[in-house]
């Protein structure tokens, strides 16, 4: 009985095969949806990216012009002693 099933089911494999895929791939698709994140997070576009990367390194490029390191008040004005302090 075993070999008439077995040969069987080898003549006709691509008929069950095609069945038994799709039930297994929805079936995956449908646990993936439920077990997995589809939150994709906002991203820049590449273009504002480039433009914003093109002028760091613009900025970069000319070692005098930092910004952090300019002291914008009177040098001379930072120490001085109490008593010369105007009020």
């Amino acid at each position: 009985m075993w070999p008439i099933i077995m040969q069987f089911l080898r003549t006709n494999a691509p008929y069950f095969t095609l069945p038994v895929a799709a039930v297994v791939g929805v079936i995956g698709y449908n646990l993936e949806g439920l077990l997995s994140d589809r939150y994709t997070p906002y991203n820049k576009p590449v273009q504002d990216q480039r433009v914003e990367r093109l002028i760091d390194e613009e900025v970069l490029s000319d070692p005098t012009n930092v910004q952090k390191l300019r002291y914008k008040e009177n040098v001379l004005g930072r120490n001085v002693s109490p008593s010369l302090q105007n009020k």
